[in-house]
């Protein structure tokens, strides 16, 4: 008789696992056919998330026939709920890969396409595509800079827009080109530092060292989101002076240039602080270090170009390469400072167009006919004179209201000159 009972209650098991089974090898095939699928995205991944899926699969089984029969639905539920969560997890990671696969294409096939990058940088582009907008933001910011340091000079830097991320290189190693070279690793210093506070770059954020420190002296503490100004230097150290490859002594040059501009970055940071306390007392005092205005950064840097140090180089004894640099027509080995702009070859009068030096010449030029410096037409037109133009400017002037209802006008006209180099 007991054997009479047990058997339609087997019968019934067993027709509730076989179902289960077939739920379960449904959702197995719909697994397998999701990975295949995602073969060509991630083979590696599908390959590792198989065995897990089996375990699932083999768990479940196992659980399902060593339970009693009231259990075996839910059984059966907790079995199907474990295969979806595991061919989620299948998916999920097979999107995130597929889309950094994408990532990294797209950064392949745009580091390649960006001229002028030598192959440290390049590689630093494809490693960290999200930077290598700040670093042209910052270059661009650098170029911008010189723009307007020399809008009145014979060089007006105008040629350094073109061609690559760090504009036409000056191939001669003078004044100007140490100023275009510390205003460029200047200028992606601060755009890094700027990016990294704002959250707009990765592995990156606000001065950690700087957070919670009391300052006893002062009676303040450090707070606020302190700007990492050491993080931007290291990046633009180590991406700016990539490009640095041949061991000459122009490489010393610009290396030199490119710390004396990061340099004087660094020392013209800011200390700003906000008091705490009750009807605008100060019983506390927060205080954070801030970004200085880039215009600042480019009036200093314009003054180290007035007051340039011409050097040499120094070569090894025995390997003839060279070693350092020191100030030259001085006796004794003496190096320039740290934040002092130096060039090893006297600038041309940058009268006439030379690719050669990079002067795009004065030819046409708006000059000052008045004035006796760089901007007066004597200066910038190289002693060849000036053409004259003059225009009329006529606007309606002196409007005033009748009654009723119009408005009465006069009009007025000014004749202006403007002096071009011939």
């Amino acid at each position: 008789m007991s054997v009479l009972l047990s058997f339609p209650l087997s019968l019934s098991v067993f027709s509730c696992l076989s179902a289960c089974f077939s739920v379960s090898f449904t959702l197995f095939l719909s697994v397998c056919l999701s990975l295949s699928l995602s073969l060509s995205l991630s083979l590696s991944l599908s390959l590792s998330l198989f065995p897990t899926l089996s375990v699932c699969l083999s768990l479940s089984l196992s659980l399902s026939l060593s339970l009693s029969h009231s259990v075996c639905l839910s059984v059966c539920l907790i079995h199907i709920l474990t295969l979806s969560v595991c061919l989620s997890v299948s998916l999920i990671h097979t999107f995130f890969l597929a889309l950094s696969s994408v990532v990294a294409l797209g950064a392949n096939i745009i580091c390649n396409k960006i001229p002028g990058l030598a192959p440290r940088q390049r590689a630093i582009c494809q490693s960290r595509p999200d930077a290598i907008i700040v670093i042209g933001e910052g270059a661009q910011l650098g170029i911008n800079e010189c723009q307007y340091q020399f809008r009145y000079g014979r060089w007006n830097c105008s040629a350094l827009g073109e061609r690559t991320v760090f504009g036409q290189e000056l191939r001669v190693g003078s004044k100007e080109a140490a100023f275009t070279y510390a205003i460029t690793a200047a200028g992606v210093a601060h755009a890094v530092t700027a990016a990294c506070s704002q959250g707009n770059m990765s592995h990156c954020g606000c001065d950690r060292e700087k957070q919670g420190y009391y300052n006893q002296e002062e009676g303040w503490k450090w707070g606020g989101c302190s700007a990492d100004i050491k993080h931007g230097i290291e990046f633009s150290r180590r991406f700016v002076d990539a490009r640095e490859i041949k061991k000459n002594a122009r490489r010393l040059m610009n290396l030199h240039n490119n710390e004396a501009g990061r340099k004087v970055l660094e020392e013209r940071m800011k200390l700003e602080c906000k008091c705490h306390g009750v009807s605008g007392s100060c019983t506390t005092k927060t205080c954070w270090t801030t970004l200085p205005k880039f215009r600042e950064i480019g009036y200093v840097l314009k003054d180290k170009y007035n007051k340039a140090v011409h050097v040499e180089v120094v070569r090894a004894t025995r390997l003839r390469q060279p070693t350092f640099l020191k100030v030259k027509k001085v006796h004794g080995y003496q190096k320039p400072e740290e934040t002092d702009l130096v060039y090893i070859e006297r600038s041309p009068n940058y009268c006439e167009e030379d690719a050669k030096t990079g002067s795009v010449g004065t030819q046409g030029r708006l000059c000052n006919r008045t004035s006796a410096h760089t901007d007066g037409c004597d200066l910038m037109c190289c002693d060849r004179g000036y053409n004259t133009h003059q225009y009329t400017k006529v606007w309606q002037c002196n409007c005033k209201f009748q009654w009723c209802c119009f408005v009465k006008c006069n009009t007025c006209s000014e004749r202006t000159e403007v002096f071009t180099c011939k």
